[in-house]
């Protein structure tokens, strides 16, 4: 597809230089507006107002919709209000939105300035909602029907109003602005005569969701229940809006971006990594590094309080990134089990004995089979192969019993940190790889040393 983009961005210019602008519109004609919107990101951003004009209004439209808030700023400062105004009229009230949301103050006047009085009503009714919540993201724009509206009523009026809608699969039956059923064309059609009454075809038990539910949840309800749209009401089930599949699907994508970027130790960003500069790239990482690196600090004096049984064992800091590592691994497997787990709304906090219980079992086949591992591989490497010096059956068996503790403590902290996180109201992404992994490795020195002086008779006379 990236090479596709290429060609196509290398065709464009090459007949934007030779003039042959019809030639470029019967291009553009037979494109798909997300291919074209890729297309237009690679294009020089002075060409962009001469190749938009080019498009159909509907074509051009879409083509907006698709494209980054970069680009689209660029196309809006190109373009005349006259062209602008033709594109916010084409344009559905949730995506209008989205646009204005990313756009900085001046160009959200202008914006504002060129859209009729009704879609600036709405816009600035949905922009009143809490970010990130089903009311930030609904469409106002849904078919109405009434319960004593015949069938053939029903199929005219969708007819008259449909065009301007975002769907018309599933219609909204209302009455004084109440939520009492929904219908779909398709029992509309299927319906035994035009003269059969809505009451007595729609569907009355409702899954509906309130202004202020978040997002993620409106998106994990859309998948549970196959919805192609899921109605938003108030707090007097007044419907407002709805919600689409297609916004539910732009979520859950922006959702795990923002889960896979905090548990990576990241600030999550909007903008994609192309398109984010060295020094924005800087802004997210360093916060997350700074705490990481200032929280190993805990390492650094559990190794410097244990420096003499090291010195007089210098063998045993040989293995000390062996038992770090898998500790900090086998964390971030429990974690990121557990966060997934929490996401799909697959665990509760009242869960978390179940959970702890499960991952105790888990760590004990894990340990056991990790510290055979372990003890043969020092006894034939270590002490048979490289002959290192102190490295015998005792130090193995210290290594080894390290080994187990330290992933039966790491896949306790691992599974229980995320579902704590989310009972005090912080993402549990949070408490994912970088974070858990720095608590571990103190765990695992502590464990480590531990162990040590009580099996080696070395460092037993060392206080």
């Amino acid at each position: 597809m990236a090479d596709h983009s290429v060609t196509m961005e290398n065709t464009l210019s090459t007949l934007l230089q030779e003039k042959k602008y019809t030639t470029i519109r019967d291009v553009l004609v037979t494109m798909n507006p997300a291919d074209i919107a890729a297309v237009f990101s690679g294009v020089e951003r002075e060409k962009l107002p001469l190749l938009f004009r080019l498009l159909p209004k509907e074509l051009a439209a879409e083509s907006f919709v698709e494209m980054e808030s970069d680009e689209q700023e660029a196309l809006i400062r190109g373009i005349s209000d006259s062209e602008l105004r033709q594109v916010m009229d084409e344009l559905y009230v949730d995506d209008a939105v989205d646009i204005v949301e990313e756009m900085p103050a001046n160009v959200v006047q202008r914006i504002l300035a060129q859209s009729d009085p009704e879609m600036r009503k709405e816009i600035n009714e949905i922009l009143q909602y809490p970010e990130n919540s089903a009311g930030s993201v609904m469409t106002t724009e849904y078919v109405k029907l009434s319960p004593d509206m015949t069938v053939g009523d029903a199929i005219l009026r969708i007819r008259r109003t449909g065009v301007d809608k975002e769907t018309i699969y599933t219609c909204y039956v209302l009455q004084n602005r109440i939520l009492v059923g929904t219908v779909s064309v398709k029992s509309l059609l299927l319906a035994p005569s035009d003269l059969q009454t809505i009451d007595s075809i729609m569907e009355s038990n409702l899954i509906t969701v309130t202004t202020h539910t978040d997002q993620e949840e409106v998106a994990h309800m859309m998948s549970k229940y196959n919805l192609l749209a899921i109605p938003v009401v108030d707090g007097d089930n007044r419907m407002v809006g709805i919600v689409t599949f297609d916004d539910a699907m732009d979520v859950m994508e922006d959702e795990a971006t923002e889960d896979m970027e905090i548990m990576a130790g990241m600030t999550p960003s909007d903008k994609t990594y192309l398109r984010s500069s060295p020094f924005e790239l800087f802004k997210h990482r360093i916060p997350w590094l700074s705490l990481l690196m200032i929280s190993a600090t805990f390492t650094g004096l559990i190794l410097t309080s244990f420096e003499e049984k090291l010195a007089a064992m210098v063998c045993l800091t040989a293995f000390i990134p062996m038992l770090m590592d898998t500790g900090g691994n086998s964390g971030s497997q429990s974690s990121v089990t557990v966060i997934r787990a929490l996401s799909l709304n697959e665990l509760e906090f009242k869960d978390i004995l179940k959970v702890i219980w499960k991952e105790i079992r888990t760590a004990v086949l894990c340990g056991a089979a990790l510290s055979v591992l372990c003890f043969g591989k020092i006894m034939l490497v270590d002490n048979l192969l490289l002959r290192t010096e102190d490295v015998n059956a005792t130090v193995a068996l210290v290594v080894s019993l390290t080994m187990f503790v330290t992933v039966l403590c790491a896949k306790v902290v691992g599974c229980t940190l995320p579902m704590l996180a989310k009972k005090l109201g912080f993402d549990p992404a949070v408490m994912a790889s970088p974070f858990i992994t720095t608590i571990v490795d103190a765990l695992s020195l502590l464990v480590y040393f531990g162990i040590a002086t009580l099996i080696l008779p070395q460092l037993q006379a060392i206080v």
